[in-house]
């Protein structure tokens, strides 16, 4: 076969794909905890939404964007990132004009053509969440809190948070004509990049990941001077309560985001494990987002994290989302004569919320035994003509290489007893035993 995935994207295989299952768990009983409610929007808007948000003079808008025409000749893109959708769909459904503030989470597939790398793909996976309807310094830190909980959850200790403000319309403006006036005197040393952003998006000066444009700009004027009393007072104010929550951080002066809506706060949590793709997840504020896209005033604050780069990182750190270890319960069935009294017991166990499998391919008794153990599978449930004459089953454990004769009743009693352990995945991730 010649065909392959496109280049930056990639499949997700069942192993892992289980391994991100138990992620997108954790994620989802976060935002049931500090009651987030889940919206879904399309993979594709029109064009003009995200040039509006995102930033005409973006990275993301000039290089990154999958724009194209649809057969009715309508300007769209595939969506570079969530938060421009969500801003949609709460303006279009009147989220605006429901009790505020409004809390809402998402999960899905971005894109973004860019140089695939470790970390970095063209199609890529983030889960984020946005609180609209409010500037209270407390949504910020509610915002970094979750997700510096959500990091502890999976088992990361030593991720450095990263944060700053960016300012405001009224007092960025003066800020950016001095951040150009240093880099005119500078240009020809730029990247070429720098030298279009130097004139078009200054602020984006801060964040190139070129060395030599890094050590340019170390000396450049730091934003913290040009803080009206609004800024200043919201941003101390973000650093006390995080604070007050034992919430450590590092203010960096160079954080600027890579998205132009932001306003205030802007925050990264970072991996120094797994390379320039450092940065897990991050967000801030945007108290002009809606308004730019058509709406009213409305303030928001909001954060990202990227699926593939906390795989990466956690394999980099050596730990999984979840022990690969045995789980569920194979049938095996000995002789044909007993195939439709083991299919009865197959979906009875499936009725019961068990993960249940049978044998397709009419393998020898030690064939299936094989498999069960290749497929992972903790319990085998044995069925075959001694079984049958003394109205029992054989119920072999996999891992302890133990063995029971019991009646079938009695061994799926043990196996419900037992879904409650990682060794069936049906139970909800907010149940007693996996909290």
């Amino acid at each position: 076969m010649g065909y392959k995935a496109p280049r930056g994207t990639r499949d997700i295989l069942p192993q892992e794909a289980s391994r991100w299952h138990i992620l997108e768990e954790k994620f989802k009983e976060l935002c049931y905890i500090y009651d987030f409610a889940e919206i879904r929007t399309p993979i594709f808007e029109e064009t003009e939404l995200f040039v509006r948000s995102v930033g005409e003079e973006s990275d993301v808008v000039k290089k990154e964007m999958y724009a194209f025409k649809d057969r009715g000749g309508r300007e769209l893109a595939l969506r570079p990132e969530g938060t421009a959708g969500v801003v949609r769909a709460y303006l279009e459904h009147g989220m605006h004009n429901i009790t505020q503030p409004v809390k809402i989470f998402y999960y899905g597939p971005m894109f973004r053509y860019d140089r695939p790398q470790a970390g970095r793909q063209r199609q890529f996976y983030q889960m984020g969440i946005e609180v609209f309807g409010t500037k209270e310094p407390s949504a910020d830190v509610e915002v970094i809190k979750f997700t510096a909980e959500f990091f502890f959850k999976l088992g990361f200790k030593n991720l450095k948070l990263h944060i700053n403000s960016v300012g405001c319309p009224q007092c960025r403006p003066s800020y950016q004509e001095d951040l150009k006036e240093f880099a005119r005197e500078k240009l020809s040393s730029l990247c070429p990049d720098c030298q279009k952003r130097a004139l078009l998006n200054p602020l984006r000066l801060l964040d190139c990941k070129t060395e030599s444009c890094r050590n340019l700009m170390n000396d450049s004027p730091q934003i913290d001077g040009y803080f009206c009393n609004s800024c200043r007072e919201h941003f101390s104010e973000v650093l006390k309560l995080l604070k007050v929550l034992n919430v450590s951080y590092y203010v960096d002066p160079r954080l600027v985001r890579g998205l132009d809506y932001y306003t205030n706060t802007a925050f990264e949590f970072i991996s120094e494990n797994i390379g320039a793709q450092g940065s897990l997840g991050g967000g801030g504020r945007y108290d002009n987002l809606v308004e730019s896209c058509g709406g009213p005033p409305v303030p928001g604050v909001g954060m990202a994290v990227g699926v593939e780069r906390i795989v990466l990182a956690m394999e980099k750190e050596e730990f999984s989302l979840g022990k690969n270890e045995p789980e569920g319960v194979f049938l095996a069935i000995d002789g044909h004569d007993f195939r439709e009294e083991g299919l009865i017991m197959l979906y009875s166990m499936r009725e019961k919320g068990l993960r249940a499998e049978i044998d397709y391919l009419n393998r020898s008794l030690k064939g299936q035994m094989k498999f069960a153990h290749r497929s992972g599978f903790r319990y085998v449930i044995i069925l075959g003509r001694e079984e049958k004459l003394k109205n029992e089953v054989k119920l072999r454990d996999m891992l302890k290489g133990e063995q029971l004769e019991l009646s079938y009743e009695e061994a799926l009693i043990f196996l419900i007893a037992e879904r409650g352990h990682t060794f069936f995945r049906g139970m909800s991730p907010c149940s007693e035993k996996n909290n």
